[in-house]
Formats: structure tokens, C-alpha cells, sequence
């Protein structure tokens, strides 16, 4: 059984890198998301998820108004797998996606909500369905977790298309009159300044106007999740967030702080996630999600969409970003098709292989001088771009929820624009940007984001990191150091095997890595 928190009010925010060493023999376990129909149509599915050691299995449950499958369908798909010796829980997906997220091979369940639920209304007037939450979306969400309960289901997740906007980098809410007339009410607002707020959300401005529309939309949001959590049960109903989903889409992070948590991810087939770039993303997310979940609440968005779209090989890579962000559970998912079964050939070694470096390292925080921040600005207005690529610079990094006191923060342009203005502060750190941020800096670094001008940055500072071990080379590596586990784990970005060379001080050590994969250096640092 799943150890989970009961806690699900608002709770303050955990140290996000918290040992807990007595629990590192556990550190990594292995989820699947399925829908009832996957087993009936391959009857090799159950004994090569089992063999490949998934322990968990997650049924599609309620989506936005409709069930893919009965309630009797389900639980004999659970009976059938509890008697295989897996735990099996449900995901619903409450309101539904802008667009198909689902990948139904036969066509014929629903992309939308039912015609009673109402559409979301875009700042323009527009309006489009999905990730909606006018009535009776809670009350029809929470009858479903009822009558699940009732069918004997115990744990829960709601998909990651509960949010209010429609995808990363929108400001989200719904702008329809209704809404519009609770907003300014609930404000004090006179009517004149909606078309205020419309321009401020056009032009990404954080006033407080804005601001006050954020924390109504979260209100919402939040609400929502609570009423359903109720029913589920108290620490039992876990929330999938987007990719950096957070404040602007509804999602306020620290109320989610002790539920289950699905990091947002993005780069779910080959063409996102095989770039250099790609990774890097999909790493900065997790690690910045992690700073807002409890690494034993901690799960990931291993996910294949189209299911046959992302290879076996960098499906198996993405399960590092769990490794170097200490998430414990990784879930895989590809809508409701499985991806090929033959992937499960190359993920069951890696598998393994992840889970051991995970023992080995988990509770333990990567330290280093290059540092990652997603500050308030980016999380509230911004259009969920960050500056990435250091993290393959194979220097260390370390994650801060503030301006660090040394080594170089890497700075959206959101946050580098928050800089300019004063609101953010460095307390040591050099800020490094991007040229298009537009933000005028005189004491930070204007850097473009590309490989050749980070490699030609790194040689610039190389005196300074010589008291921190990093990959003297100029090859696409994360290299993560932990100190307090006199290890480092490097992360090769390639497609092709490397021999790579980490220095530190007088020491020099030569270590291969394999393709996309991984090797622990210890005894260093």
C-alpha cells in the first residue's frame, strides 16, 4: 500500500529535499496507468508489467462527464489484477482537455464534456471546451468518487487537465459574464476595470488586479479539489499538474504541498524530447515542482502520447529525471492505448538500474553553483520558457525557491524583467539572461541560450569550479553532485556513448556513460 500523508489542507511548504533515510531501500517505485480494455485485448500485458516490476496499476476512472468504463468493469479489471499481486487505483480526468489527450484507438469516446457543461470563455470572447469548472462539474465528479469509493477503490488522482488553463503559459480562468460578475463582486472592483484586467492579462502584467484575478481562479481550483478530496478520503485524492503548471493556471503549488503530486511534464514523444533542450525542460519542471511536494508524495509523468510516439530508448531516459529530482514513484501513462509492449524490453532493465542509483541517492540534495530558479513572476505570468540548457552544461546545480547567496542564477525572461524592476533581488548570485529578456542588468551575464555560448561560458569561469567536481569536456551532460553522499550521478544527453572526464581540484576521473543513461561516480567530493 501506498504511504501517503492524511494531511490535505494547506500545510507549509516541506523542505522538498528532506532525508528520509530510513525509507532509501524503498526509494523507487514503478506505476502504470490503464484502462480496463488494454488487458482484455492483450493477455501478455499483465505477466510483462509484472515481470518488468510495476507494483501499482492506475484504472481510467471518470473523465469530464463520461466513464470509459462501467463501474463493474472496473473492478473486475481490479480483481483481475489484485489476484496478480498488484495494488490498483483510479485516475479521473474531472474536466476534460482542450484537444484529444486520450489516443483512443477505436474513435468512439468523447473529446469534450457533456452539452450540460458549460464552455470556458477566452479573454477574447472565444470560448473552447475543457478545463471548464462551472456546476455541476464538482458535484458530478464527486457522485463519481462515491460511487467508487463504494466499489471499493481507495486512492485517487485527478488528471492533469484539472486546471484552468488551457495549456503551459496561459493565464488562465474562465472570462464569462458569470464569472466576470463573481470576480468584481467578490473583489469590491467597480465594472470599468474587467477590460483593466483583460489588458493586463493580454500584456502579462502583474498588477494587483491580476494578481487578485490569479488567487480567484485558485480559489476555484482549490475549492474543487477539496470537495472531491472529502469524499476520497483524506490524503487519498493526489493532483497531475501540468507542464510548470501553477499559479496562472489555477494551480496555487503550496496547496497541494501534502497530497500525492504528479510533476509536470511535456516532451511526450520522440520530436520534444530528443533535443538537448528538450530533456532539460522536461528536468527543470520536475525539479521546480519539486520544491512544492514531499519526495514520498512525489510521482512522475512518464508519458507517451501519441502511445507509440515516444521510443522505448528515451522513454527509458525520461525515467532519470525522476532519479535527479527524488521523485519516488514514476507512473507511466499514454492516454488510454498502452504504448507498444515490446517497450518494456528496454524499460525493465532501466528500471532496475534507476532504482538503484535512486537507493543510493535518495533524500540527498544536489548541491552546486549554477542555480535553478522559477521565481513568482514566471509562475504567475509568464509564458514557461525557462533558461534550461545550463543543466546540460555538466556542472552542478542546485534547486532555490529564492536568489542564492553565490554561483549564477539562470533567469527567465520574466524574472530577469522582475529583476529590472526591483522586485527581485540577488543576495550574491550573479543573474545570468537571456538577451531577449529586454531586462537592462549592468552587474548580471547576457548570455544566449545555446550550447556553444554556455560551453564558451563554462570556460570563461573554469577557475571558480575547480573546488566542485564537473565534466571537464563540452558534451550534453546533466552532472548532479551530492556531497553529503560523496557521489555524483552523471546524465548523458546523447545518443551516443561517451567517455567523459570529471575534475575535481587535482583530481581527474574518466567514467563512461552509455547513450541517454547514466553512471555514479563515488567517493568524490
Amino acid at each position: 500500500m501506498l504511504k501517503l500523508s492524511g494531511a490535505v489542507s494547506l500545510g507549509c511548504l516541506l523542505d522538498p529535499w528532506e532525508s528520509l533515510a530510513s525509507d532509501r531501500s524503498k526509494a523507487r517505485r514503478f506505476h502504470l496507468c490503464l484502462s480496463p480494455d488494454a488487458l482484455e485485448r492483450d493477455a501478455k500485458l499483465l505477466p510483462t508489467i509484472l515481470a518488468a516490476g510495476v507494483d501499482t496499476v492506475w484504472l481510467a476512472g471518470f473523465f469530464y462527464g463520461h466513464w470509459p468504463a462501467t463501474i463493474e468493469k472496473l473492478r473486475a479489471a481490479r480483481q483481475q489484477l489484485e489476484r496478480a499481486g498488484l495494488a490498483v487505483h483510479v485516475v479521473n480526468v474531472p474536466l476534460g482537455h482542450p484537444g484529444d489527450s486520450l489516443g483512443a484507438t477505436d474513435g468512439n469516446f468523447p473529446l469534450t464534456p457533456p452539452r450540460h457543461w458549460r464552455l470556458v470563455c477566452k479573454p477574447d470572447g472565444g470560448t473552447y471546451a475543457g478545463t471548464s469548472l462551472h456546476e455541476p462539474a464538482t458535484a458530478e465528479n464527486v457522485a463519481a468518487l462515491r460511487g467508487l469509493r463504494r466499489a471499493g477503490f481507495g486512492w485517487f488522482f485527478v488528471d492533469d487537465d484539472f486546471r484552468l488553463a488551457r495549456g503551459p503559459g496561459v493565464i488562465g480562468g474562465c472570462f464569462c459574464a458569470e464569472h466576470r460578475e463573481h470576480f468584481l463582486k467578490h473583489g469590491g472592483f467597480a465594472p470599468a476595470r474587467w477590460n483593466e484586467l483583460l489588458d493586463d492579462v493580454r500584456q502579462r502584467r502583474l498588477t494587483g488586479l491580476l494578481r487578485a484575478w490569479i488567487e480567484f481562479t485558485c480559489d476555484e481550483l482549490t475549492a474543487s479539489f477539496r470537495a472531491q478530496a472529502k469524499v476520497a478520503g483524506a490524503g487519498k485524492l493526489g493532483i497531475m499538474v501540468m507542464y510548470l503548471g501553477a499559479e496562472k493556471a489555477g494551480i496555487r503549488l503550496k496547496d497541494y504541498a501534502n497530497v500525492p503530486f504528479r510533476v509536470g511534464e511535456l516532451m511526450f514523444d520522440d520530436r520534444s524530447f530528443g533535443p538537448v533542450k528538450g530533456k532539460t525542460d522536461e528536468l527543470f519542471s520536475a525539479l521546480m515542482h519539486r520544491r512544492f511536494a514531499h519526495p514520498e508524495l512525489a510521482y512522475s509523468e512518464t508519458t507517451a502520447f501519441p502511445a507509440d510516439k515516444l521510443s522505448a530508448r528515451n522513454m527509458a531516459a525520461k525515467l532519470v529525471v525522476s532519479t535527479l529530482a527524488d521523485v519516488r514513484h514514476s507512473m507511466f501513462m499514454s492516454g488510454v492505448t498502452p504504448f507498444p509492449r515490446a517497450h518494456w524490453e528496454t524499460l525493465a532493465p532501466a528500471m532496475k538500474t534507476q532504482a538503484a542509483l535512486h537507493a543510493r541517492l535518495a533524500g540527498h540534495k544536489p548541491r552546486g553553483p549554477f542555480k535553478h530558479l522559477w521565481a513568482e513572476r514566471s509562475r504567475w505570468v509568464g509564458d514557461d520558457r525557462p533558461f534550461s540548457l545550463f543543466l546540460a552544461c555538466g556542472v552542478p546545480f542546485e534547486v532555490t525557491d529564492k536568489p542564492a547567496r553565490d554561483g549564477w542564477t539562470f533567469l527567465s525572461n520574466f524574472d530577469a524583467r522582475a529583476v529590472a524592476e526591483g522586485e527581485l533581488v540577488s543576495a550574491g548570485t550573479k543573474f545570468v539572461h537571456r538577451p531577449a529578456s529586454g531586462a537592462h542588468l549592468p552587474a548580471a551575464e547576457e548570455l544566449a541560450e545555446s550550447a556553444e555560448n554556455l560551453f564558451a561560458f563554462k570556460a570563461r569561469i573554469a577557475p571558480e569550479l575547480e573546488h566542485v567536481p564537473h565534466v571537464a569536456e563540452e558534451e550534453p551532460v546533466v552532472c548532479a553532485w551530492y556531497p553529503t553522499a560523496r557521489a555524483v550521478l552523471l546524465w548523458n544527453l546523447s545518443e551516443q556513448a561517451k567517455t567523459l572526464a570529471v575534475k575535481h581540484r587535482s583530481v581527474r576521473r574518466e567514467v563512461g556513460v552509455p547513450a541517454l543513461g547514466t553512471s555514479l561516480l563515488e567517493q568524490i567530493g
